[in-house]
């Protein structure tokens, strides 16, 4: 069922097959739509996936897996938690979640950025990369679990670590495994030894800390929390030691 309410076109998703959900959002961004509320969300696949125009999405429910892949420039809000594979391929435009997100988010993205008001899965920000002026940003208010950046070719990653006890380190291991791209920064405790091998780190400078005081702000400004008090916490910068970390391993 679709009807338009306060500018806004209303989608309820109660029971219809994510075929038919992408369907009728295509044809409406096609239609010069600008914003559109998907109601009842559960699990459909693909919810902004390919599309060009710039339309605003806020979806109340649990969006499948791979939410705005290849997306070219929208803006979606997700008003709960989001499976796996968010921004997938991203291109540009934003993805907001307020929740918690699950594997692989921003996987291979060449541009766009996620912010997660809580903590993401294994693998997230994997194989980013850069292209032309478009750079990817993951923005992450928790935590996330092993892999973290994973062959990182560019773009930026930030930990905030807001969800952790005081006292508590992430636990995330092998951070940064195989990057040859790109900056990772985490706020607060986290040892050492979980680092992969390729990963250099040092302490932000000036335009460490005004990039970070940016994307921070922008964090801070969706999910109302207090930029100052995020920034006054302790961030290192991992970044790639080696452009080809694994260039001996297949050519000699």
């Amino acid at each position: 069922m679709v009807e338009s309410i306060q500018e806004a076109t209303v989608i309820d998703a109660s029971g219809v097959y994510y075929r038919e959900l992408n369907r009728q959002i295509k044809e409406l961004a096609a239609k010069g739509v600008s914003r559109i509320e998907l109601k009842n969300v559960y699990g459909q696949r693909y919810i902004g996936t390919g599309l060009i125009q710039k339309i605003d999405i806020d979806i109340y429910g649990t969006p499948g897996n791979d939410l705005g892949m290849l997306m070219n420039g929208s803006k979606i809000t997700v008003h709960g938690n989001a499976q796996d594979g968010c921004g997938n391929t991203m291109n540009e435009g934003t993805i907001i979640i307020d929740g918690h997100a699950g594997d692989v988010p921003l996987f291979s993205a060449r541009g766009g950025h996620i912010f997660v008001r809580d903590d993401v899965g294994y693998r997230a920000g994997i194989h980013m990369k850069e292209y032309g002026e478009k750079k990817p940003v993951l923005v992450v208010g928790g935590t996330a679990q092993d892999f973290c950046g994973e062959y990182m070719a560019g773009g930026i990653l930030i930990l905030l670590g807001l969800n952790l006890k005081e006292g508590e380190k992430h636990v995330c291991n092998f951070v940064g495994t195989g990057i040859h791209g790109g900056v990772i920064y985490i706020r607060g405790e986290i040892d050492s030894f979980r680092f992969g091998k390729e990963v250099g780190v040092m302490l932000p400078d000036e335009k460490d800390l005004a990039t970070l005081r940016k994307f921070v702000s922008e964090y801070a400004a969706y999910f109302q929390r207090d930029v100052d008090a995020i920034m006054k916490g302790k961030f290192i910068k991992l970044f790639p030691k080696f452009l080809r970390p694994y260039g001996a391993l297949y050519a000699y």
